[in-house]
């Protein structure tokens, strides 16, 4: 059982309890890894010690982070809990703590500096994120269904957390996105001409909706090129464009700005709740827009912003 089977039953456990598909690949990517480190051939040789083992070798050999060493830990820890039924509790293992970082943001002039060097659809992707405050994942997950022009709102189904929340639209976003639903609605025509036309949807909702799912409202606003198999359903699908094409135009796009920031687009998220601060929002309203469950969370922004400090005067200031 330490090897394919080990892995389905990992697979199996994931499912039934409706994680999302990227936490399904990291949790299936460190137990391939720890089972092919120790060359386990069956499943009666796995004991909590060798979680330590790994761990201890992740942190010195391999020197990954803190966060990195953590996502290990978790599915380790899952699949001694739900397949091997073996207890964890008393791991004997330094954990690393993680930084206290502050998040690097853009003014609103470099932010628009940035987005004003995408073009087309990577535009509009980095408007919705820093004039909503999405994250990348968000953004790419919204279906024509989730977008309010008389209200002016995206409805985010899902995010993190599988928390849905309602965002602000940028007004100067409406007209791009109205385009880009009709670049939508030419390939999703074209898709039912081939037979095709499904989007890709949760297991939960397939069985809830089934072939409605051919339906243009449950359509990505940002399509991926390909028809491809539905990873978990393997019927064929049109799925969102992946994370990475975006990295990669964002990357280009930064190195045309004499802007030497580190930028992400994450990086965009934190700028737009920084700036909301700057101009005088209250954290609450701010907080429910990002989606935090903790107003903690948010207070990170007040100290970017400076906010934590104001009225203080620098000494080399002084007349």
């Amino acid at each position: 059982m330490a090897g394919s089977g080990y892995i389905e039953a990992i697979r199996q456990q994931i499912r039934v309890r409706h994680y999302s598909y990227q936490t399904e690949k990291s949790y299936l990517y460190w137990n391939r890894y720890f089972i092919r480190y120790f060359k386990f051939t069956a499943a009666k040789h796995i004991l909590p010690t060798h979680i330590e083992q790994f761990l201890c070798f992740l942190a010195n050999e391999r020197r990954v982070s803190s966060s990195t060493q953590q996502q290990a830990l978790c599915a380790l820890v899952f699949a001694f809990k739900h397949v091997l039924a073996i207890d964890t509790d008393n791991l004997q293992f330094p954990y690393a703590k993680a930084p206290t970082r502050i998040p690097q943001v853009l003014s609103d002039v470099e932010a628009k500096q940035v987005i004003d060097q995408l073009h087309g659809k990577f535009q509009l992707i980095g408007c919705l994120l820093y004039g909503a405050g999405l994250r990348l994942t968000e953004a790419l997950s919204i279906r024509l269904k989730d977008i309010d022009f008389e209200n002016r709102t995206l409805f985010v189904f899902r995010g993190k957390g599988k928390k849905d929340r309602v965002c602000i639209l940028p007004k100067m976003t409406i007209d791009p996105i109205q385009q880009q639903m009709h670049h939508v609605r030419e390939t999703h025509a074209h898709d039912l001409s081939q037979g095709l036309g499904m989007a890709s949807l949760p297991t939960s909702l397939l069985k809830k909706f089934g072939t409605s799912a051919k339906q243009l409202h449950w359509q990505y606003l940002f399509p991926s090129v390909h028809c491809v198999s539905h990873p978990v359903n393997d019927y064929i699908c049109r799925h969102h464009i992946d994370p990475t094409t975006f990295r990669k135009a964002l990357k280009k796009a930064v190195q045309k700005t004499d802007i030497t920031k580190r930028i992400t687009a994450h990086t965009f998220r934190h700028s737009f709740a920084t700036n909301l601060l700057r101009r005088g929002h209250d954290i609450r309203t701010v907080q429910e827009l990002l989606g935090h469950n903790d107003v903690k969370t948010t207070q990170i922004y007040t100290h970017v912003a400076g906010l934590h400090q104001t009225g203080v005067q620098s000494p080399m200031d002084y007349s």
